[in-house]
């Protein structure tokens, strides 16, 4: 796969602080949650929004090493995107095969009582990814746009002066 010169390795190389701060908060929400925190700390600690962060992070290295254009932003978008939620479905799989309830299973969250487990991995995987990709790439698109016309990045003729 090759998206405006860059692979998917390049996107993964790039966006990989991202996925470990996302991996990082999902296991501090977890650990928290086990350790009796108090309910509005732990819900304070979200891999949503880490997500949504690491996206605008991605984009402004993006706009500073000139890597690729709007579509690589929707790449970067749909990879930390379905990252996040790869690891909430994690959980509540660990949850569904243990028995042991955690943050990502609280009845909260999962209105369903029978096969809340399945709804809420289903839930996940498709409105999860589908809608935080589409707003995670509508944002950056429109911070590359911002960037692009306001904060101009160096080309090596700059750096040279």
């Amino acid at each position: 796969m090759n998206i405006c010169g860059y692979g998917l390795r390049d996107h993964i190389r790039l966006l990989a602080p991202m996925f470990g701060l996302i991996a990082a908060v999902w296991l501090l929400r977890w650990v928290l949650d086990a350790a009796g925190a108090p309910h509005r700390l732990v819900l304070m600690v979200s891999v949503t929004a880490v997500t949504s962060l690491s996206i605008l992070v991605s984009v402004g290295l993006m706009h500073f090493r000139r890597f690729g254009s709007y579509l690589n932003v929707v790449v970067a978008s749909f990879l930390l995107v379905t990252w996040g939620q790869l690891l909430i479905v994690a959980a509540i799989v660990f949850a569904a095969t243990t028995g042991i309830e955690n943050i990502f299973t609280a009845p909260e969250f999962s209105r369903v009582a029978d096969d809340r487990y399945l709804r809420n991995i289903l839930g996940h995987l498709t409105f999860g990814i589908g809608a935080g990709t589409l707003f995670g790439a509508g944002t950056g698109c429109l911070l590359l746009w911002l960037l692009r016309r306001l904060v101009p990045a160096r080309t090596s003729q700059d750096s040279a002066r």
